[in-house]
């Protein structure tokens, strides 16, 4: 396995729920293509490993709960994990929607998560229906004070924009990429007009090719239980999957003209410059 980057090293990383890690369940699992154990303690406090080819324990992970999950890091990061302070709204319900692996590599699946054009193709009458295939001009900005990717002013007329939904609105969109290896989607709240509804999606790299994705929904939902919203969202994940492992090459390209673009992949190509000036190098070409 070639040498991983600093870059992708000092990422913070879920790599299971809070409620799923328990003392009598601990998680086996592998972050950037090694071996770690994660545990919860008799304190309740946690601690992750990094393991030997042999299953010893060689290094103490840094950890850490956060928004209902588990995070760590292989590397030092220069901060805490992203903030998110809509977790702490009154009223919104938090979602874990469960773990879905797939044969791809994390960058891959961040840029299908910012693709608006294939809605009315994939998810046909739940995000997007034929004739409404239009992706609208929409800003991409760098905002270098907290180093964040935005996509903003995106709109797509959706049938089913979320499991509350009744009937068909025109949705508006804000894309956030937190880090290189988690995005987090704003879009309209239906019933609500001064709030958004959250969809996050937390790729956790096993190796270069090959991820367990946690995702999330963070609403205003008094309609749906837990389950419904989960199997609304794992519907959609679902249909992704069969995509994303079927684009070649797995790994991500970086290098300019490696792949055919237009203009409603602005967001794709911005992701792949910021990525690439960062440094990441893990799953990629």
């Amino acid at each position: 396995m070639k040498q991983i980057d600093s870059a992708t090293l000092n990422q913070w990383y879920v790599i299971q729920s809070c409620t799923d890690l328990t003392q009598t369940r601990p998680r086996h699992t592998r972050l950037l293509g090694s071996d770690i154990l994660a545990e919860r303690l008799d304190d309740g406090g946690l601690s992750v490993w990094l393991l030997s080819a042999t299953g010893e324990q060689m290094r103490q992970l840094p950890v850490r709960e956060c928004y209902d999950y588990v995070w760590t890091t292989m590397g030092a990061p220069e901060g805490e994990v992203f903030s998110m302070p809509e977790f702490y709204e009154e009223g919104r319900r938090m979602v874990v929607c469960g773990i879905a692996t797939v044969q791809t590599s994390p960058g891959r699946i961040i840029e299908n998560f910012l693709d608006m054009s294939h809605f009315p193709f994939v998810h046909i009458d739940v995000l997007g229906a034929e004739p409404e295939t239009e992706v609208n001009n929409y800003k991409v900005n760098l905002r270098k004070d907290v180093n964040e990717l935005w996509a903003t002013e995106c709109g797509f007329y959706q049938p089913k924009a979320m499991a509350s939904a009744t009937e068909g609105i025109e949705v508006d969109y804000q894309y956030r990429v937190a880090n290189p290896f988690a995005a987090i989607l704003y879009k309209t709240c239906p019933g609500r007009d001064d709030a958004m509804d959250l969809v996050g999606i937390l790729p956790q790299p096993l190796d270069e090719t090959n991820c367990d994705i946690h995702y999330f929904m963070l609403v205003f939902d008094d309609v749906n239980s837990d389950q419904e919203l989960i199997q609304f969202q794992q519907g959609i994940l679902m249909q992704d999957r069969i995509i994303l492992e079927n684009q070649r090459p797995r790994e991500l390209p970086l290098e300019r003209g490696a792949e055919i673009t237009i203009r409603a992949d602005a967001a794709s190509i911005q992701y792949r410059r910021w990525i690439k000036d960062m440094g990441i190098g893990f799953g990629t070409l």
